[in-house]
């Protein structure tokens, strides 16, 4: 039984924002169905702030005060653009007497195509981090481009998980494909990775077994796993062209053997038996030839009849090609194992039978992203939930399940019940995050330790990979289409098949991790800073002469207080305080050149926790 379905939380919305509990949201899936009266974001937000408020005094944890104005800038701009606020932002900001001022610039940057461009890359890296075919990556830029356009056109999170759950195609010219090549169309990873990514469940356990500390059971799994078998990637004979196909017939080598009379056609002397040389010219491999031969060429004549064709035993590994699904048998690993029919782990629900791929996997996308599946919306609410604060609701965030209990389990609630009625609008989601009061509080002075209540504070967390790279282009002035190339540090981690050629790949493969992984688990390295040290990209920014910021800076200011001012403001989107003041000035002083010294302050502040993480 799941805990608490969005179903029942309908009438606590009433209250505020108009949804019933007997509202049409309840019983419809796709956004043009969907006819509950959007729930209001600001009014949404005040009750998540009231609720976990509440459980936080319950508890006698007192919260933490809400942050600067300059400290929320930083973190907004982060958190929606990837982008830092550049010191005039910040200065204009915090003189701005408005009251609604940070709802207003939430507003602005969720209209900014770097909206769509960091949420793009962000994507890109919970789908292709864990790929299992690395061909996949050669279309990360293709996919960071359609999600983009997708996130700029304000399509709903149902319509985009649909594209990609039911696409098929030349995967550049269809990017959608993406989850699918990253999985290779098999079956069984593509049901492990859909359900993890989507709807916050790891039911991979159950493949091989009952899941050890879940309710999922083996025949769940598979039964999810018989959505997904009837496709394939398909290489082209034109250069690069790579395509998810629809297989709809049992094509190859397992296929062949079990519809022998297909051999038929390649008896060209028709003497009732098919020999090495005839069979070559058809469509099986030369080691499966091999094979065949070997076990069915029972009277060592070297030719085989149709009936020692069809006493040969089935591989297993016609499972990886064929249009059903089948179990494997563990006590029997070599057999073809159970057929399995598409079910849907959550309400039990069947497509029935006969359906093509496309038919499948259109019902799985119309079960997975169904107003009647609470983990698809809580899924999504807990991923932008933890990214903005720095804590889940369920932590690890791709580990939700009926099992598992929800901190604040109301609040999470509310906000998924308020995404569907909204049709899955994700700018409403996360303004409706960042405008409560819970996010707009000040760092915590450490994470949050195992059983202790979060969001009495916002928990720090380290900056994705491209953010920290577009804080440097912004901080350094460096043109990332004319960058130069790399330094030794950059090269260190080029890639096998040459996929981060450019400077923002072959950083992301130094600094880049899985956004899935805890928070606390990700750490800077050594490789990391002797990047920034050896780069010749970014020492040519950090110069203190020539045209660079730090030139201009020092250029400017000839008082080394407005210089620092213009540092600070600059790095770290705050003016220093004042014995941050005193210290930069007695290094001034003791190194003897002012330039020198600049450059070292400088690479120390790009280096120092608080710019690489959020505050």
């Amino acid at each position: 039984m799941l805990r608490r379905p969005l179903l029942q939380i309908g009438l606590a919305l009433t209250v505020f924002c108009g949804i019933a509990a007997n509202s049409p949201a309840a019983n419809t899936r796709s956004k043009s169905s969907v006819s509950a009266t959007p729930a209001d974001s600001n009014a949404v937000a005040a009750e998540v702030d009231r609720l976990i408020l509440t459980d936080l005094k319950k508890a006698g944890v007192q919260p933490a005060d809400r942050c600067s104005d300059a400290d929320f800038l930083r973190r907004v701009s982060l958190d929606i653009t990837g982008q830092l606020p550049s010191p005039r932002d910040v200065t204009i900001f915090a003189l701005d007497p408005d009251a609604n001022k940070r709802a207003i610039v939430i507003d602005q940057l969720l209209r900014s195509p770097e909206y769509g461009k960091n949420w793009a890359r962000y994507w890109r890296d919970v789908v292709f981090m864990p790929a299992t075919d690395i061909r996949a990556r050669v279309v990360q830029a293709d996919f960071e481009k359609w999600v983009a356009a997708e996130l700029e056109a304000h399509h709903g999170w149902d319509r985009i998980v649909t594209t990609m759950l039911t696409a098929t195609g030349d995967v550049h010219e269809n990017p959608a494909t993406a989850l699918v090549f990253a999985q290779g169309a098999q079956a069984s990873e593509i049901a492990a990775e859909a359900c993890r990514i989507f709807l916050g469940i790891q039911m991979q356990c159950a493949n091989c077994h009952d899941h050890p500390s879940d309710v999922w059971k083996r025949d769940q799994f598979h039964e999810l796993a018989a959505y997904f078998p009837r496709m394939a990637v398909r290489q082209m004979q034109e250069p690069r062209k790579i395509e998810i196909v629809s297989v709809n017939t049992d094509r190859g080598p397992g296929d062949f053997l079990q519809n022998a009379e297909r051999l038929k056609r390649f008896d060209r002397n028709n003497d009732g038996k098919l020999t090495r040389a005839e069979l070559q010219a058809g469509p099986l491999p030369a080691q499966f030839l091999d094979r065949i031969f070997q076990q069915g060429d029972t009277n060592k004549d070297g030719a085989l009849t149709i009936a020692e064709i069809k006493a040969i035993p089935l591989p297993p590994q016609n499972r990886r090609g064929s249009t059903e699904h089948y179990m494997p048998d563990l006590n029997d690993p070599s057999s073809k194992g159970r057929l399995v029919e598409p079910k849907f782990f959550v309400d039990g629900s069947s497509p029935g039978h006969g359906l093509s791929d496309e038919g499948r996997r259109a019902a799985a996308a119309a079960a997975f992203t169904s107003p009647d599946n609470p983990w698809f919306a809580r899924a999504i609410v807990n991923r932008m939930w933890c990214e903005f604060l720095g804590e889940g609701f369920y932590m690890p965030v791709d580990d939700l399940g009926p099992t598992r209990t929800a901190r604040f389990p109301e609040a999470i609630d509310l906000l998924a019940a308020g995404f569907v009625s909204n049709h899955y609008d994700l700018p409403w989601l996360l303004r409706t995050i960042a405008n409560s009061q819970t996010y707009q509080r000040k760092v915590a002075a450490k994470a949050v330790s195992e059983g202790a209540l979060p969001f009495a504070a916002v928990t720090p967390t380290r900056l994705r990979a491209d953010v920290v790279f577009n804080s440097l282009l912004q901080v350094l002035g460096v043109d990332e289409d004319a960058a130069a190339g790399p330094g030794r540090g950059m090269m260190m981690m080029a890639g096998p098949l040459g996929f981060q050629r450019s400077p923002r790949g072959r950083f992301d493969a130094l600094f880049g991790v899985d956004p899935s992984v805890p928070k606390e688990d990700i750490t800077g390295n050594v490789p990391q800073s002797l990047s920034l040290m050896n780069s010749n990209m970014w020492r040519a920014g950090m110069s203190s002469t020539g045209n660079t910021r730090l030139s201009k800076i020092l250029r400017d200011n000839r008082d080394d207080h407005d210089a620092l001012s213009e540092v600070y403001l600059l790095v770290l989107s705050r003016e220093p305080s004042k014995h941050e003041v005193e210290i930069c000035q007695n290094y001034i002083k003791d190194v003897g050149q002012r330039g020198e010294a600049y450059e070292d302050l400088l690479w120390s502040l790009l280096n120092s926790s608080e710019f690489l993480s959020k505050r």
